[in-house]
């Protein structure tokens, strides 16, 4: 179960093992672009190249579905970021459960935009948490992790870039160990969750009362979604790349006190 090209790449490695793919679990097509054409998901792409059984319920809590995955009779289910929280009837489904990759090191991060929010905070380190489902949000056992260091430049893109491949392989791994009886799970503790809410457009728009340091995370941290942004003579302005300067020059917040370009240079007209 999932949808995005985290979870196609985690399919793609799925496949290459001796265990057999009964089925897969996407969401429906969505609009995407000007044109607002729906667009297949990643996984729906990976599973219809390869010929598997696939669903896209609009519902989880369908009976149909229900039904239909019943008949699968699957031993596991593994989810990656399916972007829904799965029903009792869906959790009791298999007999070794459900297994999620998720992409931070839990507790920290629980939710949907885990890889954003380390960028945003400042985390030095990230990484990826295999883990069981259970009804509460992120909260299941954990079975392993692996955890890596940010780079000082970190994007939510480039973080992504090298979660997934680290998720896909944990992925691996924790079934190999769940089959050998190697695995042992451990209780997250509660004190410790933090939470990663999903993104909003609205979150990208830059106050610019903020500290700068706040701003430039801002702006790593939505790439490249919802992109940071402004407003200039009543355009939306996107901010791709920003730096933290030292600067005598002191100016209003959001007030362009210099632009050239290489960043710095001449003065602007009137400015002395």
């Amino acid at each position: 179960m999932g949808t995005p090209e985290a979870a196609a790449v985690s399919l793609e490695e799925l496949l290459k093992t001796p265990n057999p793919v009964v089925g897969v679990v996407t969401q429906p097509d969505r609009p995407a672009g000007r044109g607002q054409r729906k667009v297949p998901s990643p996984v729906r792409r990976v599973a219809e190249e390869h010929g598997l059984p696939l669903l896209a319920p609009e519902k989880i809590r369908d009976p149909d579905f229900i039904r239909t995955l019943e008949s699968w009779a699957p031993q596991l289910i593994v989810v990656v970021a399916y972007g829904r929280i799965l029903p009792r009837p869906v959790l009791d489904l298999p007999a070794e459960g459900c297994l999620n990759v998720h992409y931070s090191l839990l507790p920290k991060y629980r939710g949907a935009a885990p890889v954003a929010w380390a960028v945003l905070n400042g985390e030095e380190k990230s990484g990826v948490t295999t883990m069981r489902l259970v009804e509460k949000m992120d909260a299941g056992p954990i079975l392993l992790q692996e955890e890596i260091a940010l780079d000082p430049n970190e994007t939510a893109a480039s973080l992504e870039s090298k979660l997934i491949p680290v998720g896909a392989r944990l992925l691996l791994e924790t079934i190999r160990r769940l089959q050998s009886g190697s695995v042992v799970p451990r209780s997250q503790t509660e004190e410790e969750a933090t939470y990663a809410p999903i993104l909003k457009k609205e979150d990208g728009q830059i106050d610019w009362t903020r500290p700068a340091e706040l701003i430039e995370r801002q702006v790593r941290g939505f790439y490249p979604w919802p992109s940071a942004y402004t407003h200039l003579r009543e355009r939306t302005l996107k901010i791709y790349r920003a730096s933290v300067i030292s600067s005598e020059r002191q100016g209003h917040p959001g007030e362009v006190v210099r632009a050239d370009r290489e960043g710095s240079g001449s003065p602007l007209a009137g400015e002395s």
